[in-house]
């Protein structure tokens, strides 16, 4: 029984350090990346709108492999581009006009009636979709770049293992004790 206790103990310690540890690099490295953080090259990205449903769903993470600035993309491609000024859009080719220096596209969201009024310029797209996709995770993305969400990511695993270890240090005392009263007094 006591052996037990004590894996089921270090199994849940380590569990508590391991999420703290994992929240405060999802944290760290989100904040230090300005919201877009990288991996293995790749930019991953959170899905803010619906208007690439069913291709990716709303609350996805995305990951896009930036290009060089003179890559020129084929119609039916999906990139990320800048819109304006610290908004990002990932909208598929529907038409590629113009040569060399002077390439644009028409693009529009697969879930959308519409094209998009503006044709990108090549400068503003950021990179290319690269069919790597994770539901859900972009919530949890936006919530950690959030003042709240950093606050909390910090502070929760941290005030779990402050209540982990108080009960540990309970018991631990309630054992001695128990052992105290179950010996008889050596005076």
């Amino acid at each position: 029984m006591s052996t037990m206790k004590k894996i089921i103990s270090t199994t849940v310690t380590v569990m508590l350090y391991s999420l703290l540890i994992v929240m405060m690099l999802v944290v760290v490295v989100s904040k230090a990346s300005g919201g877009e953080p990288s991996f293995m090259g790749y930019k991953v990205m959170s899905v803010l709108s619906g208007s690439m449903e069913p291709t990716f769903q709303t609350g996805s993470i995305i990951a896009i492999d930036p290009k060089e600035a003179e890559h020129i993309y084929d119609k039916g491609d999906i990139i990320t581009f800048k819109k304006e000024e610290g908004i990002l859009v990932t909208h598929r080719i529907t038409a590629v006009n113009g040569k060399g220096d002077t390439v644009t596209y028409e693009t529009k969201g697969d879930n959308n009636d519409a094209a998009d009024t503006e044709p990108v310029r090549t400068e503003n797209v950021v990179g290319e979709y690269t069919d790597f996709t994770i539901p859900y995770v972009g919530y949890f993305l936006s919530f950690a770049n959030s003042n709240l969400g950093t606050l909390l990511l910090m502070l929760i695993p941290g005030i779990l293992l402050l209540i982990y270890s108080g009960v540990t240090i309970w018991q631990a005392f309630s054992q001695i004790e128990e052992k105290r009263e179950s010996e008889p007094n050596s005076m």
